[in-house]
C-alpha cells in the first residue's frame, strides 16, 4: 500500500471514498450532497459485495478471492464525509481500503463503508446494481415526497441513533415501503 496515494488531501481537507451500492446512482448522491462530485470508475480486491436480507442496499466484507465494482467520488469535504457518515450508520464502518482505477490501474486510499458483521445471517448472493435499482422500490425511494424531505432531515442531523430524525412522511400515500427496514438514517 506504499505506492498508493492517501484517503484524504490534508492540504484541503477533501476525500475520497468509494462507493458500490445506492450511492452509485448520480440521483442518490445529489440528494445527500446537493451536488454530483467527480468520479472515476474502480476496483476494490479482496471484497465481496452481498445483498441483505429485507434490504435495498448492499453490504461489503472482505473476501481474499473476490472483488467489488464501483466508483471513487472525488473531493468530498468534511461535511459531506458527515452526511455520508449518518447515511451509512452504525451497520457499517468507514475504513480506509485500497483501489485500483479502472481506466489506470493507478492504486489509491480511499475511504469505503463495510459492514460490520461479517457473519451476519442476513448476508447472501451478490448484490447487482443494476437489478436491485430498477425495481419500483428504488424509484418510488428516489422520487417520492416521503424520501426527499427524508434525505432533507439527514443532511442537517447529527444524530447516529435507531430513530428518523426531523422525517415527514406523506401521510396521504398508502404504499410507503418501509425500504430501509433495521436501519437508522
Amino acid at each position: 500500500m506504499n505506492s498508493a496515494s492517501l484517503a484524504a488531501c490534508p492540504q484541503q481537507n477533501l476525500h475520497r471514498v468509494f462507493v458500490y451500492g445506492t450511492l452509485l446512482a448520480d440521483e442518490v448522491i445529489h440528494i445527500l450532497l446537493k451536488r454530483i462530485p467527480k468520479s472515476s470508475a474502480a476496483v476494490l480486491n479482496h471484497y465481496q459485495r452481498l445483498s441483505i436480507k429485507g434490504r435495498v442496499y448492499p453490504a461489503i466484507i472482505p473476501v481474499d478471492s473476490k472483488k467489488v465494482s464501483g466508483k471513487i467520488l472525488f473531493d468530498i469535504t468534511d461535511t459531506e464525509m458527515h452526511i455520508l457518515d449518518t447515511f451509512e450508520d452504525v451497520e457499517y464502518k468507514r475504513s480506509t481500503v485500497e483501489v485500483s482505477l479502472m481506466d489506470s490501474f493507478e492504486k489509491l486510499l480511499v475511504y469505503a463503508y463495510v459492514w460490520c458483521n461479517e457473519k451476519d445471517p442476513d448476508l447472501y448472493g451478490d448484490w447487482d446494481f443494476e437489478v436491485e435499482t430498477s425495481g419500483s422500490e428504488f424509484i418510488w425511494m428516489l422520487t417520492s415526497r416521503w424520501s426527499m424531505t427524508l434525505w432533507k432531515s439527514l443532511s442537517r442531523s447529527p444524530h447516529r441513533n435507531n430513530e428518523w430524525p426531523l422525517m415527514e412522511v406523506d401521510s396521504s400515500s398508502t404504499n410507503n415501503p418501509p425500504l430501509f427496514r433495521n436501519r437508522s438514517i
